[in-house]
């Protein structure tokens, strides 16, 4: 047996804003969007390298609030990218764990937290 990549889903409200926070800011690419007729929910995927991410409008699929951890290599310059955005309502710092972890955390516009981790 063998498991495979897990593919959270995080909830959204308004998807002019997941899009300034998630290609804007952190730089993921929109794979697809799918709606079941005009002016119903929106479901989509985003990625970025290796890391994938469904949001959704559906108010059945997920709470808000949820957490995410996402293991990354190069957090630094990570950190850096964004910090060069200047975002306006964003501005992450790195902290050490005492479990011996370096994590950079962001809250979406929804309540989402994602933390990205480095071993190093």
């Amino acid at each position: 047996m063998q498991f495979s990549q897990v593919t959270p889903i995080l909830r959204i409200f308004d998807v002019e804003k997941a899009g300034e926070f998630y290609t804007g800011f952190l730089g993921f690419t929109i794979d697809w969007e799918h709606r079941f007729e005009e002016n119903f929910p929106l479901y989509m995927q985003l990625s970025r390298d290796g890391c994938v991410l469904h949001l959704s409008e559906h108010h059945g699929d997920c709470s808000p609030g949820a957490a995410v951890r996402i293991a990354t290599s190069g957090l630094e310059e990570f950190h850096a990218e964004l910090t060069a955005k200047n975002y306006r309502y964003m501005k992450p710092g790195i902290e050490s764990t005492p479990w011996g972890t370096r994590e950079m955390a962001v809250r979406d516009p929804f309540g989402n937290r994602l933390v990205f981790i480095s071993d190093n």
